[in-house]
C-alpha cells in the first residue's frame, strides 16, 4: 500500500513518542472516549465514565511496551509543547496492528489525525497484514478504508447472566509459560502472526485457562471482572465450551462479551443462550486477511 504523507497544521509538530509521553496519552485517550460515547449516548444510556485507576495503569503498562519494543510505530502530536493526539502500533511477525490512536476533541479536524495515522502506518512496511480495532467514530472510519483496510462491524453482548442452559464444562486448566507453543500456532492460523512477547504481558495481568485435548485446543485470557480479553481455539467446538467457562467462571452476575464479528457466529449463540442482549460497536479494520475465527480479538494487543 503506497503512504501519501500529510503535512500536519504548521503549529503541530509530530514526533516519536517518548516513555514520559504515555501516561500523558492515558488521559488523552481516556478523556477523548467519553467525549465520544457522550456525544453518541441516548437519553436512557448510563453516564459515560472515564475508566478505573486499575485499568488506567495496565494501558500505561502495556503502552510503554510499544513504546520500547516497537518505537518506529508509537508517535505523538504536539502543539506548543502540549500533547493534542496520538497513536501506538506494533509488528508481530509479518502482520502490523493498531493498538491505539486519538486525537483531542477540541483539535480533530485539522489534518492531525491523519498525519499521525501515516506516520505510524510507516511501521507496517514489509507486513503482508494489519489489523485494528475501531470506534465509532465515523471520521476514524474514513481514515482507515482510505489506508486500504476493510472494515467490519463489531457486535458486543452484555447483561445478566442466565447460566440455565449452561452446558457441564471438563478439562480447562489453567494456562502456563508451557502452552505458548500451541498458542502461537493458533494465534497464526487466526490471524496470520503469533502473539509472541504478548502472551507473557497477558499471563502478567490476565487469568490464562486452556483446553488442551486430542479433540481439540484453545486458550482465553479474562480479567480482573472475569470477561474475556482474546479467546483463540482450533475449532468452533472447542471456542464455545471456552466461552461457556467463562460465563460459569464469572464472579458478577453480569458481564460484557466485546470485540465479535460476524464470523464468529458461535460467539453469538453462546451469549444469547446466557441471556445476554445483542448490539453493534466500532469496526474491525483488516488488510490482507480475512475475519479471525474462532477468534476474540484483544481491543488493542488484536
Amino acid at each position: 500500500m503506497g503512504l501519501h504523507r500529510t503535512t500536519p497544521p504548521m503549529d503541530v509538530v509530530v514526533r516519536p513518542m517518548r516513555p514520559d509521553d504515555v501516561p500523558v496519552a492515558e488521559r488523552l485517550f481516556a478523556h477523548t472516549l467519553v467525549e465520544l460515547e457522550g456525544s453518541l449516548a441516548t437519553l436512557d444510556s448510563p453516564a459515560p465514565r472515564l475508566r478505573s485507576p486499575q485499568r488506567a495503569r495496565l494501558w500505561v503498562q502495556r503502552t510503554l511496551r510499544f513504546v520500547e519494543d516497537d518505537p518506529a510505530g508509537c508517535w505523538v502530536a504536539e502543539e506548543n509543547h502540549s500533547m493534542t493526539g496520538f497513536a501506538t502500533s506494533f509488528r508481530r511477525e509479518s502482520t502490523w496492528f493498531l493498538a491505539s490512536y486519538a486525537v483531542a476533541s477540541d483539535r480533530q479536524g485539522r489534518g492531525i489525525g491523519k498525519a499521525l495515522l501515516e506516520a505510524a502506518l510507516t511501521h507496517s512496511r514489509g507486513c503482508l497484514r494489519g489489523m485494528l480495532s475501531a470506534s465509532v467514530d465515523p471520521r476514524a472510519a474514513r481514515r482507515y478504508k482510505a489506508a486500504g483496510f476493510d472494515l467490519h462491524p463489531q457486535m458486543t453482548l452484555s447483561g445478566p447472566l442466565d447460566l440455565s442452559q449452561a452446558p457441564e464444562i471438563s478439562h480447562v486448566r489453567g494456562g502456563t509459560s508451557g502452552d505458548q507453543e500451541w498458542m502461537d500456532s493458533l494465534d497464526r492460523s487466526a490471524r496470520g502472526a503469533a502473539h509472541g512477547r504478548d502472551h507473557e504481558f497477558l499471563r502478567e495481568t490476565h487469568h490464562l485457562q486452556v483446553l488442551d485435548r486430542s479433540s481439540g485446543r484453545g486458550y482465553v485470557y479474562t480479567d480482573e471482572a472475569g470477561q474475556v480479553a482474546v479467546l483463540a481455539a482450533s475449532s468452533r467446538r472447542t471456542a464455545t465450551r471456552l466461552l461457556w467457562y467463562t460465563f460459569l467462571s464469572c464472579p458478577t452476575p453480569e458481564t460484557t462479551l466485546s470485540h465479535v464479528t460476524a464470523a464468529n457466529q458461535w460467539a453469538v449463540d453462546v451469549g444469547m443462550a446466557a441471556g445476554l442482549s445483542l448490539s453493534t460497536r466500532g469496526y474491525l479494520g483488516l488488510r490482507g486477511l480475512k475475519p479471525p475465527t474462532p477468534y476474540l480479538h484483544h481491543g488493542a494487543l488484536l
